[in-house]
């Protein structure tokens, strides 16, 4: 944990976790200048993390450029930069924790063979438990799969509402350590944000699917649960998530007064009109007086005009 945390220890903690898959966009911004206005605003400090724990999906390079964005964008964390690559030891420990205490088991499906299974809500294929009971003769195991318990667990989102899901029924046992030898993200975030102190998680609500299997590790773990806050999530004209796949503009800080007050306003916080011409120290002042989560829109996604 780092020293900064520990010692704000009872105090507000947030935190930013991009992923490096490519540069920063609007949507980027938007949960980035959500939690940390979140935190800052309450007193509290403000992590930042670069979650490539998913290696293969990571661009060269893009890690430092969003840095790079950040800080040209007024942005400062407590602490130094986690990075999730460097932190497999303690995810295996985690790991080591639930198989010890009999929620762990191998599976040896491979993607074709569940092509035909039910999707879950985020898109995934729910796990139809073909290896739950034990492998299939003459298989060995390629992954291996948290055993969910059935029933259904809820939680407040303070944007979203009441939130509630039956793991077992909607997504089944899913994955903690994939066939490639990785930790899968659902595990890493978990172990992450508790080892940090993390108080509250304010982030996109492309990510509120994920939340309840988190909130599961979380109690498997004997870890605290932090509160949840799901922004909007920044999309284009089609209804499409602004994202690298979707050729979203990058934003490189070149205008940060005036991407700060853009961002403000998509998150319902109605900033003057003039803000940005009194230039980016007036914005952040602004900013952190005048933030509220109850002026952020209870949308799960929203139309960012001139950013897609």
């Amino acid at each position: 944990m780092h020293p900064e945390v520990e010692a704000g220890r009872g105090a507000v903690v947030g935190r930013f976790a991009p992923s490096p898959s490519g540069p920063l966009h609007f949507g980027s911004l938007v949960a980035a200048l959500g939690s940390c206005l979140s935190a800052r605003s309450q007193g509290g400090q403000w992590l930042l993390r670069i979650e490539d724990v998913d290696t293969p999906r990571c661009v060269p390079g893009a890690a430092e450029g969003i840095l790079r964005t950040l800080e040209r964008c007024g942005f400062e964390w407590e602490g130094p930069v986690v990075w999730q690559s460097a932190r497999g030891g303690a995810y295996r420990d985690a790991f080591e924790r639930l198989q010890a205490a009999g929620r762990i088991f191998g599976c040896a499906c491979t993607r074709k063979e569940m092509a035909d299974s039910a999707l879950a809500r985020d898109g995934t294929r729910r796990y139809p438990g073909t290896c739950r009971d034990g492998l299939p003769p003459g298989r060995a195991a390629r992954a291996y799969r948290l055993r969910v318990p059935s029933g259904t667990l809820s939680f407040d989102d303070r944007v979203q509402g009441t939130i509630a899901e039956d793991v077992a029924a909607d997504v089944g046992d899913f994955v903690l350590l994939r066939a490639d030898g990785l930790f899968a993200y659902q595990l890493a975030v978990v172990v992450d944000d508790a080892e940090a102190g993390v108080t509250e998680v304010v982030r996109g609500a492309d990510l509120l699917d994920s939340t309840c299997r988190q909130i599961l590790l979380q109690r498997l773990l004997g870890y605290p649960v932090p509160a949840y806050a799901h922004l909007p999530v920044a999309c284009n004209v089609a209804g499409e998530k602004l994202s690298k796949q979707t050729l979203a503009r990058t934003v490189d800080g070149t205008d940060p007064a005036r991407l700060l007050v853009d961002v403000l306003d998509f998150l319902g916080q109605r900033p003057p009109a003039d803000l940005a011409a009194s230039g980016l120290a007036a914005v952040w002042a602004w900013g952190l007086g005048n933030w509220s989560m109850d002026k952020v829109p209870r949308q799960r996604t929203r139309p960012a005009p001139g950013y897609a």
